[in-house]
């Protein structure tokens, strides 16, 4: 502790060691339980509460500067051990005899400030290795990051390229963004940990530098000198961060990333569940075991003991002419028919050059002359000749196919009204109608035309579900 031992002449002579310094700007009286503020000035502790608790901001009295919120407020003990050794040098009389020469004015406790800014100046010098340190595990972070975005992108991409190459494509050139977007993050971090290092650095060097000073002015012997730098070298602390308060925000940007591929994921998948080849894959799933309905087929067409094929024969068969029997066209409907949900089956038409598939209403016409149309209950696709296919809308649409379906898939979404035609080998889209509204059973469809050259059965076929 100091022991100011001056007279009053010595303390008087001093400009910079006056009465005033030991004022509190709000009271004017000399401090009492003195506090410094984040900015610096000194106040009675009492004061400044007082002065706070009269407005609604928190500012300091001298310099304005506004606090978010009322700090915690502790004693300064070192300057108050100042202002009661100024007090007592105040009330010494002009007899007392100053301190002997070759006296420090420093005791114990000013050692321990040279101590405490080598200590500070240790912790910061800790705080860049722990940021050094940060920034090296968000790096691995980062890198970790990229390497999952391209394991998933490349693994999307196999898929894609399978499907179409133009998603595939679009997938690398999101692939490179995101990576994009990882450097940039990368970067952004180590720009951030620069900055702390060299203000952490810079720090540290003026610490080092008021512990040189403070050394050297604790082995003085002009006591008028030790009075005139002490104050600005213990009181007057440099603005530090608060280290607690900081860290390498790239948490956040990793978690961008994740986001980035994950919607990235989920537009590929909603983009490739429109692909032909997906899709089917998908709907494979309603696959349903359908049998032909012998009561429902006409007298020219011969089925299978199982009530899995069916073809034209060349004499007409001697069948009763029941209600749900076709007299005039080459039809049989399956045995089972559907009200609600999905359905499919496969139907294989190699060797054919006529066909007809689909499915009817259970209320279509069995007697007389009927159109393929929906019109009149039915939704089917149909070949004619040697490569012409059309759907049986109205009027009739003429379809345009790669190559010739050795097996056609055929899929109804009852709710949605909705019935899709796929080559399956080729997997690929043959046909859809849509936004329709049905209210009664629909039952499958099978016309295996005229003989002739077409003697090949229609075979309901087994559905492969990992196709």
């Amino acid at each position: 502790m100091l022991n100011f031992a001056l007279s009053l002449d010595m303390a008087s002579s001093s400009s910079l060691l006056s009465e005033e310094q030991f004022l509190c700007s709000i009271c004017l009286d000399v401090f009492t339980e003195p506090v410094t503020t984040s900015c610096g000035h000194n106040f009675c502790m009492a004061c400044i509460t007082k002065y706070w608790d009269s407005r609604d901001l928190y500012q300091c009295p001298l310099c304005k500067e506004t606090l978010y919120r009322q700090p915690e407020l502790r004693v300064n003990t070192t300057l108050r051990e100042v202002v009661e050794n100024f007090k007592k040098m105040r009330g010494r009389g002009k007899d007392e005899s100053p301190p002997k020469p070759g006296k420090s004015l420093f005791c114990r406790t000013d050692q321990t400030c040279v101590c405490q800014f080598c200590t500070e100046a240790d912790h910061k010098t800790h705080d860049i290795v722990s940021i050094e340190e940060e920034c090296g595990e968000r790096k691995a972070q980062l890198a970790k990051t990229e390497a999952e975005v391209l394991k998933r992108s490349n693994s999307q991409s196999q898929t894609a390229y399978r499907s179409s190459l133009l998603w595939c494509a679009q997938l690398k050139k999101s692939q490179v963004e995101l990576v994009k977007v990882i450097e940039e993050r990368q970067k952004a971090v180590e720009r951030q940990v620069e900055g702390l290092i060299k203000d952490l650095e810079q720090e540290i060097t003026e610490l080092k530098r008021r512990s040189t000073d403070l050394k050297q002015l604790s082995h003085t012997e002009d006591h008028l000198h030790l009075l005139q730098n002490y104050p600005s070298l213990v009181y007057k602390h440099p603005p530090t961060k608060n280290m607690s308060e900081i860290s390498v925000h790239s948490a956040l940007c990793v978690g961008t990333v994740r986001r980035a591929v994950s919607q990235l994921e989920e537009t590929l998948n909603k983009e490739m569940e429109k692909l032909p080849e997906v899709k089917l894959k998908r709907i494979q799933q309603y696959a349903v075991d359908v049998t032909l309905d012998p009561d429902t087929a006409h007298h020219k067409l011969i089925l299978s003991e199982d009530g899995k094929q069916v073809r034209h024969g060349d004499m007409e068969l001697n069948l009763p002419d029941i209600p749900k029997r076709f007299d005039q066209h080459c039809i049989v409907l399956g045995k089972d028919g559907f009200s609600s949900g999905k359905f499919y089956y496969e139907v294989i038409v190699k060797g054919k050059t006529r066909w007809t598939l689909g499915v009817a209403r259970e209320s279509i016409d069995r007697k007389g002359q009927i159109t393929l149309t929906p019109e009149d209950g039915l939704c089917v696709v149909y070949r004619r000749n040697v490569n012409v296919y059309k759907a049986s809308n109205s009027p009739p649409v003429l379809l345009s196919l790669r190559k010739n379906p050795q097996k056609v898939g055929v899929f109804v979404d009852y709710e949605e009204g909705l019935i899709s035609f796929y080559d399956v080998e080729a997997r690929s889209h043959i046909y859809s109608y849509t936004g329709y509204t049905f209210t009664e059973k629909l039952f499958p469809f099978f016309g295996p035309s005229e003989k002739d050259e077409n003697s090949a059965p229609l075979i309901i076929s087994h559905v492969n579900h990992t196709g």
